[in-house]
């Protein structure tokens, strides 16, 4: 099979098209890997490089979601349209919410990880702004064309359906990463230090990240944040409080998070969340904000917190640090949820829906068109 797979390098995207693509390679999957948003980092090529049946497209298009995005939306779908002439993938996958609607020749699915409009209603309140209109306008046009839409979680395709449905066909297929290795209840036991550690887009209000400023003095124990602080457009946060450790490498995250007793991500939007995955994985126990999609992945592997009170965040992380014996259930807990959630097991789910897509192609297809290939 040959697939063409889109991805942007900003934020957990590219962890999941990197893990997608190295899952995917035990099937003989051909990817050509075409990357928009922003130029790729040095690692970033490294990751690449280190997948031998990827073929890496890099441009700098500007996604739907940034500020006067609609000339390079519509250069990107020339360009996307390009590589698939380059490429004759045999489906195409698409990461982002702007191109379901071109003149594909093979069958699409779009993976909606979030949107805007959804975004903006949990952080928010109240429905996007007029401002957004186009927005909405290309994306219900470019989720309603593609074959087949996927989410990472029940609640996100809820969102989905509510704004931009109905759907040609709909179904989820959970995120998943198989690094870092889970660690063993007796490896945190010896390397948990005493601190807080919260992870991911710093700049992005739904991380909520200025509920954890808040509390962050009134705890006894230090509150770390990893992450970008300036996004792409520029905008960025400096939230008093807190120990900022800026951007690191999925490697140095990893080793901070072996370090970390408790992992706090008191969301008010949060589609699936890698970052926290991650955390699990490394028997951090976490304390999340009380959203649909996190009660969803999570169930009672976590503590939640209302994403609009502070005091219910600080007594949640005080209530932590006081009890080690609570710590320890609640980390076991999730480093067992943190299991089901393989990127071996989520690579078979989206296997299984390229199948799915090309057998549908090929029943539709007129009696005598060749379906490709040859001798």
């Amino acid at each position: 099979m040959r697939l063409l797979l889109t991805a942007d390098p900003i934020g957990g995207i590219w962890t999941f098209a990197i893990e997608l693509c190295r899952n995917l390679q035990h099937y003989g999957v051909r990817i050509a890997l075409a990357t928009m948003g922003r130029e790729l980092s040095v690692d970033q090529h490294r990751a690449v490089k280190r997948l031998p049946h990827v073929r890496l497209f890099e441009s700098r298009y500007r996604l739907c979601w940034m500020e006067d995005p609609w000339d390079d939306v519509t250069r990107a779908g020339d360009w996307l349209l390009a590589v698939a002439d380059e490429f004759h993938p045999d489906v195409v996958h698409l990461n982002d919410l702007a191109h379901g609607g071109l003149d594909w020749q093979v069958p699409v699915l779009l993976a909606g990880h979030s949107c805007v409009l959804s975004w903006w209603q949990a952080v928010h309140g109240e429905p996007a702004p007029t401002s957004w209109q186009r927005y909405r306008d290309v994306v219900q046009k470019s989720v309603q064309r593609a074959d087949l839409v996927v989410a990472p979680s029940s609640a996100m395709l809820s969102a989905l359906l509510h704004h931009y449905g109905p759907l040609r066909d709909a179904q989820t297929v959970a995120n998943g990463l198989d690094f870092p290795a889970v660690v063993s209840p007796g490896a945190k036991a010896a390397n948990a230090e005493s601190l807080i550690l919260a992870a991911g887009r710093l700049w992005d209000m739904a991380k909520n990240i200025a509920l954890l400023a808040a509390v962050a003095e009134q705890l006894d124990w230090p509150v770390f944040v990893a992450g970008e602080m300036a996004n792409a457009e520029g905008g960025a946060t400096a939230d008093t409080g807190l120990h900022h450790l800026g951007f690191l490498r999925r490697e140095v995250l990893s080793e901070w998070l072996t370090r970390t007793a408790i992992f706090a991500a008191p969301a008010r939007y949060e589609p699936f969340g890698l970052s926290i995955q991650e955390a699990a994985r490394a028997g951090c126990a976490l304390v999340l904000g009380g959203i649909a999609s996190l009660r969803e992945i999570w169930d009672d592997a976590a503590v939640y917190v209302d994403p609009d009170r502070p005091e219910e965040l600080r007594l949640a992380l005080s209530g932590l640090i006081d009890d080690p014996v609570r710590r320890h259930q609640l980390a076991t807990r999730a480093r067992r949820r943190a299991l089901w959630f393989t990127g071996s097991r989520m690579a078979a789910g989206y296997m299984h829906c390229y199948q799915k897509l090309r057998a549908k192609a090929g029943a539709e297809m007129p009696a005598g068109k060749d379906q490709g290939g040859g001798s």
